[in-house]
Parts: C-alpha cells; structure tokens; sequence
C-alpha cells in the first residue's frame, strides 16, 4: 500500500514524541496529525503539563529551526514581527522578528492583549508578514504552537473567535495519571531535565524537506463522497444545535478534511474512514462552538454538546 513508507516516518515522529512526553498519547498523536495536514495546533492546560516540552521535542525530532516565545501583557506586535531600521547608510533594513522559524511555540498566548494576538493572524493565515506595507515570505514548514492557560485563570486574555479559527485543533492536555507521574519523576532520577533538551536522547528523525514529502504524501490520501458528506453534516449540525449559539465555519470543515487525510496516512491507509473524521472532530471543533449560557452554567462543556451531534449523526458505512 503507497500510504505505509510514508506513514513509518510519521510514526518515528511520534514514537521520539512519546519517549520523551509521557501519558500524553492522544495529544501527541492530534498534534503530529496537525503538523502533517499543515495546521496550527492551540495546546491547552494548566501550567507544568508538558506543553512546551512536547513542541521543543517535536523540533528536534524534525531537526528544523525552533523559536519560543513568551507572551506578556507588554510584549508589542514588532516584538513579534520585526521592525524596520534606517541603517548608518541611510538605507532601510528589516530586522526579522522571532516568528521567523519553522516551529514557533507561542507560549502562553492568552497573557497578552488582543493586538499583539492578532499580529499572529496574517502569518497563520498566508504564510507571510507584512511589515511597513512589505510582505516577508515565512517557510513552508512554518507552524505556530500556542498554549494557553485555561480561560479562568487570572490575566488572561480570551482569544478573539477569528483567530481561533485559524487554529486547526485545540489540543487538550490534563494532568497524567499516577503511574505515569512517578514515571516523569524516575526520568530525573536519572538525569533527564526539561530545560537541557540534549538530555532527552532524541535524534533527528526527517528535516524539512522530508516533512515536505510527509505532507505530499498526505495530500494522496483518498476522501470519498461519501466521507465529505458525513463531515459536511457534523460541521452544518454544530450550527442547528439548540445547545450552541455559535457553530462552526466552513474552514471547520476543510480543517477536518484535511486531519482526517492526515490521520489515515498515520494508521497505513491511502484511504479516509468514518472513525477518521469521528475521534478528530471534537479536537477540531470545540475551539470553533459555544455553548449555550443557560447550558454552561449547568456545566456542558463544548465536548459533552459535540458528543451529543456526533451520536446524532449516521456514520456513513462501506
């Protein structure tokens, strides 16, 4: 089968993943599935969860060029971007900002205001940055890994809806289970730190031009009809439900389209099934739907009301 070549490499992604990051299987393998379909991933949890350790071990394993940046309240859409200098030759020169990389963590994305959110939004989007009315092209490889506390936390901002929609999935990431914990804790025991990345024994796996031929091989997979018409249903479902009063867009859709493809290359398979596009949807889609008040308050989650419209919903069958 064509998919199984290229679906080892993505599984030797994800096996350095899992080495280092423990207890997080179903996280590692949305995020690995976004970064495949060319999505930005937004990783959400409580701080200590071994959100940056999973993205700083992501570049490593890719071998590509790796920038994290704090957000604060303070910090300025330039910080960012970059800015332009008149140099002593009177000339004008951009000095890149540190968006300029292949895997930009922006950690703790929701601490800093909306504006400084935003100037993100061009470069998700297009793949470009415009500074002083010129546009900087960014690399193909170019994906933005965001973390956010949950929203409750104090001095945090909420994302605006736009920019969640640029996000492929929101990636949720709890605490580990006690087994795994006292495992986390031996792997210091015998000398891992999360800071000293070259304790973590991970060798590149493929650089960029390989994760170029991943996702190539990605765009081979085939969606049937019938697959596009299960997705198209969920999608439109989300916007009738009586238990949300926001659903999701038409680039919901197409994000789902494309993790499905992505997800089935990871599992061998040249071809999307129902189970694709089932176990992907609420990663996909809870970022994207809110929750009736009345319905929030008695505390339904995004993923408990999409659960209830997947049920709904008739999977189509062979």
């Amino acid at each position: 089968m064509g998919a199984i070549a290229p679906a080892r490499g993505a599984r030797a992604i994800l096996d350095a993943l899992r080495g280092v990051v423990l207890g997080q299987d179903a996280a590692t393998r949305e995020v690995l599935i976004c970064l495949l379909a060319r999505g930005h991933i937004l990783l959400e949890g409580v701080p200590g969860t071994a959100k940056t350790l999973l993205v700083r071990t992501l570049a490593l394993a890719l071998r590509v060029r790796f920038v994290r940046i704090q957000f604060t309240p303070d910090l300025m859409p330039a910080d960012i971007t970059g800015i332009t200098l008149l140099t002593g030759t009177h000339e004008f020169s951009f000095r890149e900002g540190p968006i300029f990389a292949d895997l930009v963590l922006a950690d703790e994305i929701n601490r800093a205001p909306a504006k400084t959110q935003a100037a993100l939004l061009e470069a998700m989007q297009e793949r470009t940055v415009t500074v002083d009315g010129k546009s900087h092209p960014l690399t193909s490889t170019f994906t933005v890994f965001a973390t956010q506390n949950p929203i409750e936390f104090e001095g945090t901002y909420p994302l605006p809806e736009a920019e969640l929609d640029r996000f492929m999935a929101k990636i949720q990431i709890g605490y580990p289970e006690a087994a795994v914990e006292q495992g986390i804790l031996t792997r210091y025991v015998q000398g891992f730190e999360a800071d000293r990345p070259d304790t973590y024994g991970v060798t590149p796996v493929i650089d960029a031009a390989g994760l170029d031929q991943l996702r190539a091989a990605v765009d081979a997979v085939r969606v049937e009809p019938r697959i596009t018409g299960y997705i198209t249903a969920i999608v439109r479902a989300t916007r009738e439900a009586a238990s949300l009063t926001l659903g999701a867009s038409p680039r919901a859709g197409v994000a789902l389209f494309k993790a499905a493809r992505a997800a089935a290359l990871l599992e061998e398979r040249d071809f999307v099934i129902p189970d694709d596009v089932k176990l992907l949807a609420p990663a996909v889609l809870r970022h994207r739907i809110n929750v009736a008040p009345e319905l929030e308050l008695e505390g339904v989650t995004a993923d408990q009301a999409l659960k209830a419209i997947l049920d709904r919903i008739e999977a189509p069958t062979a």
